[in-house]
């Protein structure tokens, strides 16, 4: 390749590069103990809507195996 297309490729891979990082130095951060409490938080308020925890009610099961009925 020609040392202008190289030259170009390079200053458009490094365009790039400094959008990305100035996309990543906006993101809002907050401490890892700040967001475990909310984690925390959020699962103890809607733990009552968890199905791994109460289960579901056997009649709104989808995937229950549906029943037959016989006639004998």
């Amino acid at each position: 390749l020609p040392t202008n297309m190289t030259s170009n490729s390079n200053l458009s891979n490094m365009k790039r590069l400094v959008e990305q990082l100035k996309l990543e130095a906006s993101v809002e951060r907050i401490k890892v103990s700040q967001a475990a409490a909310d984690l925390q938080q959020y699962c103890l308020q809607n733990a009552g809507k968890d199905a791994l925890l109460v289960g579901v009610p056997t009649g709104s099961n989808p995937f229950r195996e549906p029943r037959s009925c016989a006639v004998v």
